[in-house]
Order: C-alpha cells, then sequence, then structure tokens
C-alpha cells in the first residue's frame, strides 16, 4: 500500500529525471496525502511527456457522483486489468508519480512508528500511476490518479507487504505509451524493487497529520539497514 508520500527535489531535477516538455514550478512536499493535488507525468494529446497536476484518489469516468464513490488511493498490479475502474486506464492512460520518499507504519494499534523509505542514492523515484478524467454533467471536470502496488520485495516485507511499483527510466515511454506497450505486456514493468535500492529510516509521528508540512517531518530516530 501507499498512502503518504513526498516529493521535495527541486522541479529543474524532476524535470530533467522524467523528462516532460513543459515547465511547472512547485513547493517541496514533506506529507503528500490522498485527496490533494498531485504531480504526474503522463502523455499530453500531441503525445509529448508533461508534468499534469491531479487529485490523488482515482475516480472512474462512469461514476455519477465522486462525492459518493470511495476515494481509490491505489490499485493492485496483479488484478488492475480485472476492475472496472481500471480497465480503461491500465490501456490507454498510464502515467508516473514523482517521488523521493514514501512512508508506512508499523506496530500495535494506537502506537504505531512512522517509516520514510527512501532510494540509498536519495534519488527521485517514478510510481507507476493510473490516471482518469471525470466529466460531471454540470460540465465540471477533475484528473485523477492511482498509484499502482505490489507485493513487498523481501527487505521491505518485514514492514508492509504491498509497495509502490517502481518504474526505472529505460521503462518510461513504454509504460506511457498504451499504443506501443499492450495492458498485458505492461503489467509485466510492475514488479517489487531490487532489495538493495531501498532504505528504511523511523521518523516521528508527526507525519501522521497531513495538515503538518517541511523537513522536518523527515528528522530520522532510526535508520535500518537492509
Amino acid at each position: 500500500m501507499c498512502s503518504r508520500y513526498s516529493l521535495t527535489s527541486p522541479h529543474e531535477a524532476v524535470r530533467s529525471h522524467f523528462g516532460y516538455a513543459n515547465i511547472h514550478a512547485f513547493p517541496p512536499r514533506y506529507n503528500i496525502a490522498p485527496t490533494q493535488p498531485v504531480a504526474i507525468v503522463r502523455l499530453s494529446e500531441v503525445r509529448e511527456r508533461e508534468l499534469a497536476l491531479v487529485r490523488w484518489g482515482l475516480i472512474p469516468a462512469w461514476a455519477k457522483d465522486p462525492s459518493k464513490f470511495s476515494t481509490l488511493v491505489n490499485a493492485r498490479a496483479e488484478t488492475v486489468a480485472e476492475k472496472p475502474a481500471f480497465r480503461g486506464p491500465i490501456r490507454h492512460r498510464r502515467c508516473l508519480v514523482p517521488a523521493d520518499a514514501f512512508y508506512e507504519w508499523m506496530g500495535p494499534a494506537g502506537a504505531k512508528r512512522a517509516h520514510m523509505i527512501r532510494r540509498k542514492d536519495r534519488g527521485l523515484m517514478a510510481f507507476a500511476g493510473l490516471w482518469e478524467g471525470w466529466l460531471g454533467a454540470d460540465g465540471s471536470e477533475i484528473d485523477t490518479m492511482a498509484i499502482l502496488t505490489v507485493p513487498s520485495n523481501v527487505a521491505l516485507s518485514w514492514l508492509h507487504d504491498r509497495m509502490p511499483a517502481i518504474l526505472e527510466p529505460e521503462v518510461f515511454a513504454s509504460w506511457l505509451d498504451g499504443r506501443a506497450m499492450p495492458a498485458d505486456e505492461a503489467s509485466g514493468l510492475l514488479l517489487p524493487a531490487a532489495d538493495d535500492l531501498l532504505e528504511v529510516i523511523e521518523i516521528g509521528n508527526a507525519i501522521n497529520n497531513p495538515r503538518n508540512e517541511g523537513a522536518a517531518l523527515q528528522t530520522p530516530e532510526r535508520t535500518r539497514l537492509l
């Protein structure tokens, strides 16, 4: 599962890593939560990569009333092609979600401890995502997204049984282009990350409140070597 993440890298670094054409400055965000506006990279109408702001929590195009529809924050890679909400997006509207860390919690109810997971080299990550456009009867429009998850790798299995599907730059083009890579082939790219890619750092529980922001949220309390 992935229910909270961060994107704090300079926008120039994000643009260079993901190769999108438009220029879109954004502030560092240490505590990105569902229903908030988030940055994704997708193909534009002229089939160029673009950075777009959408809402985290996919709303299917066929939903009549988004306020009565459960927020689809994640989609399981193993069953994504079978779910009505995701069948269209996995074929035609795949995206990349820029991030530099994500968070998980572990422990007994009421005493769970927060953990930050990031690349050992502190580099950017690209979560595999799906986006969808919703058009209301009154003409209102909203674009939304969900993050695809896979079973955790061995290194993270002690913390949680799911993790975001992390894609490397060499497959960005294939993942984004539904014409070039059909959904069944694209699903083959959704694998657990290598066991030596990530590190886990225990942090304070100020991250629990989605209204909290700032670099202090990521202050380490303990680093676990994987």
